[in-house]
This record gives C-alpha cells, sequence and structure tokens, in this order.
C-alpha cells in the first residue's frame, strides 16, 4: 500500500543520526513488546506480514512520531482486536474481561528458552521462473491498496537481476490471510542510481532490490 511507512527516496526527514552505543531496549517494556509479538507469532495468531500490515494502517502522524517498539505495540492491539482476541474495552482496561480464546499454540517458558523456532518462507513450485539473471526487468508502477513490499521509489524503473531466490511466500496475500500464500518467485533486482534518482544522483550508488515477480514486467 502507499502509505507514511514507505519512506525510501522521501525527502524532508533530515539527516539519519546514528545512536552511539545504542542499547537493544531503551525501556524495558520495548522488551516485553518484542517478546508478546514473538509469542503471539508462535502460537498462529497472525504472520509477520499481517503485523506490518498493521503497522502501515497506523496514522501518519502516530507512524512518525511514535517509537519503533510502540508501532509494534500499537500493531498487536489492531491485530488482537481485528482477530476477536481481545475487546477494545479490554485493551483500554489493561486485562482481561471476557474469558480467551484458545491459539493453535503456545509458546512455555522452555519452548522460548530454547529458542522459538522459525518457520521457512521458501515454497516448492512446479511453474518455472519468468526471468533468469541477466534479463532486464521494469518495477510495475503499481498502488495496491494492501500490503506490498515492492518500494514506491523503484517504480516504473528498470533495474536487471542479479540473483534468483526460488520460491516463497507471496507477503502481499500472506497479509491477507490468504490460505495457499500465493508462493511466487523472488529475484533481487538491481538498479542503477541515476535511474531511480535522475541525472543528479551518484553513478557510483547501485540499490538492490529483492522484488517477487507480480511486481515485475520485462523492460
Amino acid at each position: 500500500m502507499d502509505g507514511i511507512h514507505d519512506m525510501g527516496g522521501m525527502d524532508g526527514f533530515g539527516k539519519v543520526e546514528p545512536e552511539p552505543n545504542e542499547p537493544v531496549f531503551h525501556a524495558p517494556w520495548e522488551g516485553r513488546v518484542l517478546a508478546m509479538q514473538r509469542a503471539m507469532g508462535f502460537a498462529g495468531a497472525w504472520n509477520t506480514d499481517m503485523s506490518r500490515f498493521a503497522q502501515e494502517r497506523l496514522p501518519p502522524s502516530v507512524y512518525v512520531t511514535v517509537s519503533y517498539y510502540k508501532r509494534w505495540a500499537l500493531a498487536m492491539e489492531a491485530n488482537l482486536i481485528e482477530r476477536g482476541l481481545a475487546d477494545a474495552d479490554e485493551i483500554a482496561a489493561g486485562h482481561a474481561l471476557r474469558a480467551g480464546k484458545a491459539l493453535k499454540r503456545k509458546l512455555s517458558p522452555d519452548t522460548a528458552a530454547k529458542g522459538a523456532p522459525r518457520g521457512s518462507f521458501a515454497r516448492e513450485t512446479n511453474r518455472p521462473a519468468r526471468f533468469k539473471i541477466g534479463d532486464r526487468v521494469r518495477a510495475k508502477n503499481i498502488h495496491p491498496k494492501t500490503h506490498t513490499r515492492l518500494p514506491r521509489y523503484v517504480r516504473d524503473h528498470v533495474g536487471a537481476v542479479v540473483l534468483v531466490h526460488g520460491c516463497h511466500v507471496f507477503p502481499d496475500a500472506a497479509a491477507l490471510a490468504v490460505e495457499n500464500e500465493d508462493p511466487q518467485w523472488l529475484y533481487t533486482v538491481r538498479f542503477d542510481g541515476r535511474e531511480l534518482w535522475g541525472p543528479d544522483g551518484d553513478p557510483t550508488v547501485k540499490v538492490s532490490v529483492d522484488a517477487f515477480e507480480p511486481y515485475l514486467e520485462p523492460a
């Protein structure tokens, strides 16, 4: 979707200022938010792309003013409500007001201590890849109303395929909980800086973007 979250190539936000000796968490609650997100993912409540899509739908004024883990927390609240796992009054109260609902799995302390397993996004397919290394491709000028992993700044620009990663879960479908995950071929496409930024761009800059097959067309 087109939204404030897609900030690549946008002007007016100032210089990126790395924080020296940045801690893993700036406050204890941030660690708890990360733990809750991992627990809910392990339990099958939602997937990574559903989480990203929930963050993308935050109001722009909220998205750019709250912290990284605050966006995670707000997205979790939205996913809990949308999936019927909690109600808005329970979020406001800070505790359950009704009986909980069962999930697919439960993340136990023992499992967490060993490291909750991460699933693979790779999928088998009997459909051949449309593109190969060296092909010149154009990123489609698409503007979906739901989640997509194609950055706006590469849309309608031409690059070359430099890697073919195989078939993977399609994020655009996963964000909508499409049952079969709509697996698609995934490529790394390399763009020249001047192709993206115009004649004033740095001619030595190359930008590589992982792009799914439905995002691309022959150039």
